[in-house]
């Protein structure tokens, strides 16, 4: 159950990440608070490496040929999965967008399925799609309705199903080391996403928008932290998706849904809907069943 406590880590981190890019998108824009988590996060990435060979006593490991692969289409699925999901956030239909981004659980246990063998039970299974629909009826808020384009939904199952082949993409890498210290498989292959995504990322700006990044050079005493949290995000993450299937991983992480819940009913005193009431306890049975002993 390791992978769990890596999990649950990660996903507070991400959402301390979150809440720290959003305060930098007045100043950065969007495109620039995302470039944040990279920019920042891959110094971190490499010191956490670092810090791995030095307590392990090991040296870095050769990369096998198929490890590029993996790690490329790890690496720019998930930017191109930031940039679809970016793309509808003006819109009016993002909620509904944002809700199918939500089904990346279910693009991962099959891309899991299909690129890695990875095996999903009957439990798992159930699990995976309890908790996805109740992310989806908390998203919802309101009804499908009038907001349900097709572009809407387009782009949002394109977008889970990006993040879908992220998550798989990075586990591949993970695998394909076959080292039998998985921290350090883990902690090498974060720190080389990350460098990949910085430098795409960086050269893109300096060609289309240098402004940009010399704004997100100038803001460099907010943007340490995320930069930070980013990578301590990634870092777990990539621990959990070196010891069990990323579709175990994504979905638990789909917990972090209720937690949101639970600080706008206790903290802003804002009432729970039955239908956020129903959402969270679909999520709950389904991490339940996904977690309990089986």
């Amino acid at each position: 159950m390791l992978w769990a406590v890596f999990t649950l880590i990660a996903a507070a981190a991400q959402t301390a990440r979150n809440a720290m890019q959003r305060e930098l998108t007045a100043t950065l824009g969007t495109v620039g608070a995302t470039h944040v988590r990279f920019l920042f996060g891959f110094p971190f990435a490499l010191l956490f490496l670092a810090g791995v060979l030095i307590a392990t006593g090991e040296a870095l490991p050769k990369l096998p040929g198929v490890f590029w692969p993996w790690v490329i289409v790890g690496a720019f699925t998930q930017i191109a999965a930031t940039a679809t999901m970016l793309s509808v956030m003006g819109e009016r239909s993002f909620v509904v967008a944002y809700a199918y981004i939500k089904t990346e659980p279910v693009h991962v246990a099959l891309f899991g399925l299909i690129f890695l063998g990875d095996k999903i039970t009957p439990f798992s299974a159930i699990a995976i799609l309890l908790a996805t629909a109740g992310v989806i009826v908390i998203s919802l808020k309101g009804g499908i309705g009038e907001r349900a384009t097709v572009r809407s939904t387009v782009i949002g199952l394109v977008s889970g199903a990006l993040f879908g082949l992220s998550a798989i993409g990075y586990r591949g890498a993970i695998l394909s080391l076959q080292l039998p210290d998985f921290v350090l498989a883990a902690t090498y292959t974060v720190a080389i996403g990350l460098v990949i995504q910085a430098a795409t990322l960086s050269l893109y700006l300096a060609l289309r928008d240098p402004k940009v990044l010399r704004a997100i050079v100038g803001a460099w005493r907010p943007s340490l932290l995320a930069g930070f949290m980013g990578a301590f995000a990634s870092e777990f993450w990539f621990l959990a998706f070196a010891i069990t299937t990323a579709a175990n991983v994504r979905t638990l992480a789909l917990v972090e849904v209720v937690f949101a819940q639970g600080v706008t009913r206790f903290v802003f005193k804002q009432p729970t809907t039955r239908r956020e009431a129903l959402g969270v306890a679909l999520v709950v049975i389904g991490v339940a069943l996904l977690v309990w002993p089986h």
